[in-house]
């Protein structure tokens, strides 16, 4: 499923070319596509319809766009699901394979939203203000704040950590701890930091703990400026174009290779129902 970064990418292309967009027509072409939403296909495409967007925002892998007009104020929830894209296309264009909406802008563009596997969608949400003060959707306020959100706290994400008796790896992928972390990035971050995933999070120093967090910043950050990573055709910007960032991936995906910092064989291990990989060497299970 798509990161922080893939997330983030997909956030900068939205604004660029939806801020101040009115939306002139929705069409739902499968229904899947809005099942997350309360009052159904009427009720999203009649709330929708007219409205400005004055915005596009982000928390973790959760994205949303502010839309708005005099009457009414709501965040567009966009989930992503494991196949999800937006993309930006002109009118008349010859419709993508997978489909699922398109919203007709008032400039001759469409917003279009193609899943694959109709894991995803779109859901207008009202806000509520969370306990950091900021206003954010009603089914995102659960969620942590990531490392590049303003109001984001390392220590106190660092004591939140030293008070899980869990594998780092997990603490480290549960977002109502810190947020936007996934599989990839979690892998990649634990490598920096050699500490390896299996290892308890109470018997890691708080040191330790911050340095974890900043590489995950990093790697993150460093990604972003690629446009994430793109295994496949799946994840996408909003132009269609993938990301570069698997070049870079130093443990990620690399078993039976030699890591790049020892040289020691790669490997992989099952954690959670998906793969870690992990240097032997690097990464002690004692930390050591």
């Amino acid at each position: 499923m798509p990161e922080l970064p893939e997330v983030e990418t997909v956030r900068m292309g939205l604004e660029k070319h939806l801020h101040g967009r009115a939306v002139a027509s929705v069409e739902v072409l499968h229904p899947r596509a809005v099942r997350r939403h309360i009052g159904g296909e009427p009720d999203l495409i009649g709330r929708l319809t007219g409205k400005h967007a004055t915005g596009v925002r982000r928390r973790g892998k959760y994205m949303w766009i502010d839309v708005a007009d005099a009457a009414d104020r709501a965040a567009l929830v966009v989930h992503l699901g494991m196949s999800g894209q937006m993309l930006i296309a002109r009118e008349g264009a010859p419709d993508h394979t997978h489909l699922r909406i398109r919203a007709a802008l008032d400039d001759g563009n469409e917003l279009r939203f193609v899943d694959q596997r109709t894991f995803g969608g779109w859901h207008l949400d009202d806000y509520v203000v969370d306990d950091h003060g900021v206003d954010v959707p009603v089914s995102v306020a659960h969620i942590a704040p990531d490392p590049f959100d303003p109001v984001f706290d390392a220590v106190v994400v660092v004591d939140r950590m030293r008070a899980k008796h869990s594998e780092i790896k997990r603490v480290l992928l549960d977002q109502t701890v810190i947020s936007g972390v996934g599989n990839i990035y979690a892998d990649e971050a634990l490598w920096r930091a050699r500490l390896r995933g299996t290892r308890v999070a109470e018997s890691i120093s708080r040191k330790k703990l911050r340095e974890l967090i900043d590489a995950a910043t990093a790697v993150m950050s460093e990604a972003v400026e690629v446009g994430g990573t793109s295994f496949d055709s799946l994840y996408v910007n909003v132009n269609g174009q993938s990301g570069y960032f698997e070049r870079s991936l130093n443990a990620y995906g690399r078993e039976g290779l030699p890591c790049k910092r020892c040289g020691t064989i790669m490997r992989r291990e099952s954690f959670m129902n998906r793969s870690s990989y992990f240097c032997p060497k690097c990464q002690r299970r004692s930390g050591r």
